[in-house]
């Protein structure tokens, strides 16, 4: 059977780079599963590989649609599948990296996401509840009625908790937007970079450090000039939310600097409830001590080159 390579692990610790390794050494090519890099113009706070790496290595599903636009784990899945066909087609080894769990292993596990028609006017009522009463009386909602799938969702994601709450609704059961599971027609290797607390937060740092020597606020800004406001889905990322404060007043540069490093760090900890250190399927490497030699033997182990 065919095997597709996944690279995970939280924000910072290097996926982007071992996937690009991974890929020139066997004859690869690398399949973004990240929510935000999906969105044009959104590259130095997306940490998007450079267009030079990209050059060097083909990258797939990064630059697909407008930040305006609606993008679902169904519609990534199906890109995902086709990228990932296109390349075994080749002849070359699909990677799948990124940070996005809910991408990875709906991929990985062979999720079957309903493919459920929006309610435009039970979304409305709970935007309106979202306004009222804050977005965490949504997410408590969703824990009362459906705990597995508030279990895998970030409480400040106020997109995705409407989202489950509109698939609960509509389909009347509880953990219906990713029970259904369905074999993958390829084998997967799913290698994971950690790093001890302490260093992980430090290497998040000074990446929050080079998107800011990069020039985060004037792509920010670029933004607001296209359109895209602070109220859309693709904005809600960490950076883009504290950059738009800044621009408009309502925070200190230093303060946003230091506000998206601490959410930087609890997002990274968001990302091991869905790459447990302990999870058997992953084969996990220290990204200081280990991380080439390691995932570069357990894929050739697995792929036979």
């Amino acid at each position: 059977m065919k095997t597709v390579v996944a690279v995970v692990g939280p924000t910072a610790v290097g996926k982007s780079r071992l996937a690009a390794l991974l890929a020139r050494t066997f004859n690869g090519e690398v399949i973004s599963a990240d929510s935000r890099q999906v969105y044009r113009y959104m590259d130095i706070g997306t940490a998007k590989p450079t267009a030079e790496e990209r050059s060097a290595v083909p990258h797939h599903l990064i630059d697909v649609v407008d930040p305006d636009a609606d993008f679902s784990v169904a519609l990534y899945q199906n890109l995902a599948a086709d990228a990932i066909n296109r390349v075994f087609h080749q002849g070359k080894l699909p990677i799948l990296a990124g940070g996005s769990g809910l991408y990875v292993w709906s991929m990985v596990e062979g999720w079957e996401i309903p493919r459920i028609e929006p309610d435009p006017g039970l979304r409305s009522r709970l935007e309106a509840q979202a306004a009222a009463e804050g977005a965490r009386s949504l997410y408590r909602e969703l824990e009362r009625v459906d705990p597995e799938a508030a279990a895998s969702i970030d409480p400040r994601n106020l997109r995705r908790v409407i989202r489950a709450l509109e698939i609960r609704y509509t389909t009347g059961r509880a953990g219906a937007e990713r029970r259904l599971k369905k074999a993958p027609p390829f084998q997967t290797l799913v290698v994971g970079l950690t790093a001890e607390r302490r260093r992980l937060y430090h290497m998040i740092d000074q990446r929050v450090d080079r998107m800011m020597e990069q020039g985060l606020v004037q792509e920010v800004r670029a933004l607001l000039k296209k359109g895209y406001g602070p109220g859309l889905p693709a904005m809600s990322s960490v950076g883009y939310k504290e950059i738009y404060e800044v621009l408009g007043g309502k925070m200190g540069l230093a303060t946003a600097v230091h506000r998206m490093k601490f959410e930087t760090h609890r997002f990274a900890r968001h990302q091991y409830a869905w790459f447990r250190p302990n999870d058997p399927r992953i084969r996990w490497f220290d990204a200081e001590r280990d991380a080439e030699e390691g995932p570069m033997a357990a894929v050739r182990e697995a792929v036979g080159r």
